[in-house]
């Protein structure tokens, strides 16, 4: 297909803008082609403008989209143009040797899975184009909306994935450290696993609001009370079971290890975008034998895990949507962008709308 789209793009470090690129040429054979419809703004494409992953040049941002088959490769089989799908933040081949050894988000190389805004322009554009189709797109149900479907690409899969890396006993203790919309969705998580007390610590009011409504058992704002005595004192002394960090932040981590009993797990969700190094508290981390692991993750994507999250949204398990605080026309993707960085406006998490 000749011409050209609207791409929003990462010009250089610190600087973004809507610039013409060329639709994608025609897909490999095992590719497809997106027509995007709707997508949402992730502050990990914040922390990539800032510098994150280095530098890039006029690379489209964006990793959580939803949209139309425009055209298939030849061997695509399980799709075709005119349907709709949605298509996860991490677009493994299932061919490489991490992927054959069960680690499909790192597909070739650390983060490989990840592709979009990272190896290769992501989804704020008109069109996108997606590797592997068969496996890695997903029909999105009839009365699934789209704002809806574009909250199993990353938000779900990473908060939930979260939670199942925490190792959450059946009646057990879990605390989620930042109520950002991946720690909203690990509280959920925790919650359909079976918690049997979940605890979210934050310091912005709305945030833990949302939590409550999330099924939240406990919340606490962190910048009135101390969350580790706090929790120390909701576990008789003992501990949780679970602790995930859904900042990407020093303190948070050092806490879930401080909170977590002997032999309980710390799940990382949080991507950690500064510094160089991050620092264990030796003396609760039991001089390191104190039997807690320390789990990390990457979300995982492919059809098989879309298609159960986007059922646990048919099914009324869980509504994403309540976690939209703003919407914006592609024209106004620059302004939204910058309003997440910044959080004004209360900025939680933006839908943009193509059409």
């Amino acid at each position: 297909m000749a011409g050209t789209m609207k791409a929003f793009v990462m010009r250089r470090i610190g600087e973004v803008g809507v610039i013409a690129k060329p639709i994608p040429a025609d897909p490999g054979p095992n590719d497809a082609i997106i027509k995007t419809r709707t997508a949402l703004i992730c502050t990990s494409d914040v922390h990539t403008v800032k510098g994150a992953i280095g530098e890039r040049t006029d690379q489209t941002l964006g990793h959580e989209a939803c949209g139309i088959v425009d055209r298939v490769g030849s061997a695509v089989t399980l799709f075709k143009p005119g349907d709709r799908i949605v298509v996860n933040a991490i677009t493994p081949c299932y061919k490489c040797h991490n992927c054959q050894r069960g680690f499909t988000s790192q597909c070739g190389q650390p983060l490989g899975g990840w592709k979009f805004a990272n190896i290769k322009d992501g989804s704020f554009a008109e069109y996108f184009h997606v590797n592997d189709a068969d496996a890695n797109l997903t029909m999105i149900p009839e009365d699934v909306s789209d704002e809806a479907a574009c909250y199993t690409t990353d938000m779900m899969s990473t908060g939930f994935k979260g939670a199942e890396n925490a190792d959450i006993v059946l009646g057990g203790t879990a605390v989620v450290f930042g109520m950002g919309p991946v720690g909203q969705m690990a509280a959920v998580g925790a919650r359909l696993l079976g918690a049997g007390l979940v605890i979210a610590v934050d310091k912005v009011p709305r945030r833990l609001e949302l939590a409550k409504e999330y099924g939240a058992d406990v919340v606490i704002n962190y910048g009135e009370k101390d969350p580790v005595e706090e929790i120390m004192k909701l576990t008789n002394g003992d501990g949780v079971d679970s602790a995930m960090e859904a900042v990407g932040a020093q303190i948070p981590l050092e806490n879930c290890i401080k909170v977590t009993r002997p032999g309980g797990t710390i799940s990382n969700i949080g991507y950690h975008g500064e510094g160089e190094y991050l620092n264990i508290p030796r003396a609760e981390w039991g001089v390191g034998m104190a039997e807690k692991t320390i789990k990390t993750l990457l979300c995982p994507g492919g059809s098989e895990r879309m298609t159960r999250l986007l059922r646990l949204i048919e099914n009324g398990r869980v509504d994403p949507t309540k976690m939209t605080s703003h919407h914006f026309s592609f024209d106004d993707v620059e302004k939204a962008f910058w309003m997440m960085d910044t959080k004004e406006d209360n900025m939680f998490k933006p839908v943009i709308h193509f059409e």
